[in-house]
């Protein structure tokens, strides 16, 4: 991977932030859309029940969510580069085929494989402590004795620029950012190494990114910057953090002993395509897509096994109520998401001379919770066209609109490729994310159930209409 390349993931991933707002219903009174065509999109409110029915009242949901149940409980974490990934990648593909598609393939990307090692952190001073710590992918490690060390507690960015380097220079820096949103505070996350590290610290620590804590340290990526010093970077509880605060505003030093060992390197993994073809416009695509990678931390049952599983789910459910869309409907299950959107990225560049057949993009990846709606990025045509369809789905037609939507597809939006998210009740979305609880447990089988039921009809309206989406 060469290093051009890996500047243009750190950066991608610095723009794949989630932000969460009030969600409203669109206001149609700014959209004027031909009559036929609302005509055209009131007609498929038929469909688009029979295919809700189908997967919440028979036995077709229930059987997705057992497959959904066992894939999580088999593979677990699937990080990126790892084997386990890759039998889950073949557990999919044939999962497809025995579900009667075979028009399934994968493509083979290089992708980053960061293997955590051991981590050990132990507070000398004021009082003797384990604190406990998880890895930010890819830091480096610290020598075989660790590091010991004098820690500073800082709350922000702001706060380091204005304090002198020879205050920092030696020290553990602990960055004590209390979570806003996920957009605002992941930059601690991602960039705080780099910045410690500029004003001479050894090491850094950052508080983990969530609104909420059960002693629960949440893992993620990081980045270093140019020309900076690397440093050992790890994440601790809102539980720790709060204490050392608390040691620093009484005025004690506070010592800690940071031990952190882990290997790099490149692998080769695979993106999966699954096609309905389309029966009038096979060459035109609809994507609907979820990454099948996750941290190496919890189950990766939320982030993001829901998601791509009921993406997976949209062309076998529809093939198998014989329903054949005009577009041609392509499941995407994206590998190495979590480095750096490392497979969106390879299908991108692999892809390129195929963009303008891509008519409409969709991902769910920010959960599998109670359905509200989509989070829309594209053209004012485009947004008004979703709001009507979303009409078909009243209660689950809340819109919200973005400049680029969901982590994978935002490098698709910004060339000018309409798409949209999964909204739902994600309001605890971040208590788990990227820590050991993303677990089955977090997951409640109706929501899902009905996410699929949503994904699915959704779907196929969106790849059957008579139009195209514009994307001016």
């Amino acid at each position: 991977m060469d290093k051009v390349f890996l500047i243009f993931l750190i950066v991608i991933q610095l723009f794949c932030v989630y932000s969460y707002t009030t969600i409203n219903r669109y206001n149609n009174r700014e959209c004027t859309l031909n009559p036929g065509l609302v005509e055209e999109i009131a007609s498929y409110r038929n469909i688009a029940k029979r295919i809700m029915y189908e997967i919440l009242n028979n036995t077709m949901g229930e059987s997705m969510y057992n497959e959904y149940t066992y894939f999580i409980d088999k593979f677990g974490a699937r990080p990126s580069g790892t084997h386990v990934l890759e039998k889950a990648i073949d557990h999919m593909f044939n999962l497809t085929i025995r579900h009667g598609l075979k028009t399934v393939s994968t493509e083979d990307v290089q992708v980053p494989h960061w293997t955590r090692g051991y981590e050990t952190a132990m507070m000398i001073r004021p009082r003797i402590k384990p604190i406990t710590i998880l890895g930010l992918g890819p830091t480096v490690n610290t020598s075989n004795e660790g590091i010991t060390a004098e820690v500073i507690v800082i709350r922000s960015f702001e706060e380091l620029n204005k304090i002198d380097e020879n205050i920092i220079k030696g020290k553990i820096v602990v960055f004590d950012a209390h979570y806003s949103s996920y957009g605002e505070t992941v930059a601690y996350r991602v960039n705080g190494a780099s910045k410690a590290s500029e004003k001479g610290a050894v090491a850094s620590l950052i508080r983990s990114v969530t609104p909420f804590s059960l002693y629960t340290p949440h893992t993620g990526s990081q980045r270093y910057g140019e020309n900076v010093t690397k440093i050992p970077t790890a994440a601790i509880t809102h539980e720790d953090a709060d204490l050392m605060r608390r040691f620093q505003d009484q005025g004690l030093s506070i010592v800690l002993n940071i031990s952190m060992f882990s290997t790099f390197d490149l692998k080769i993994s695979r993106n999966t395509l699954v096609d309905l073809v389309g029966r009038e416009d096979p060459n035109k695509l609809v994507i609907v897509s979820g990454h099948i990678d996750s941290w190496d931390v919890g189950q990766g049952a939320m982030d993001d096994g829901g998601g791509m599983f009921i993406s997976w789910y949209v062309p076998v459910v529809l093939n198998k109520l014989k329903l054949k869309p005009r577009r041609t409907l392509r499941a995407i299950l994206w590998t190495s998401e979590e480095p750096g959107l490392v497979g969106a990225i390879a299908y991108l560049k692999k892809h390129k001379h195929e963009l303008s057949d891509i008519n409409f993009i969709m991902e769910s990846d920010e959960g599998t919770f109670k359905p509200l709606g989509l989070d829309v990025a594209g053209s004012d045509n485009a947004r008004c066209i979703v709001a009507e369809v979303l009409k078909l789905f009243t209660p689950i037609d809340k819109m919200k609109v973005s400049k680029s939507v969901g982590s994978d597809i935002t490098i698709f939006n910004n060339e000018g490729i309409p798409g949209a998210s999964l909204l739902n009740q994600n309001d605890r979305y971040f208590w788990y994310h990227h820590s050991n609880a993303d677990t089955m447990d977090v997951q409640n089988k109706e929501n899902v159930v009905e996410c699929a039921a949503f994904w699915a009809a959704l779907s196929y309206i969106i790849s059957d209409l008579s139009i195209d989406i514009p994307r001016i």
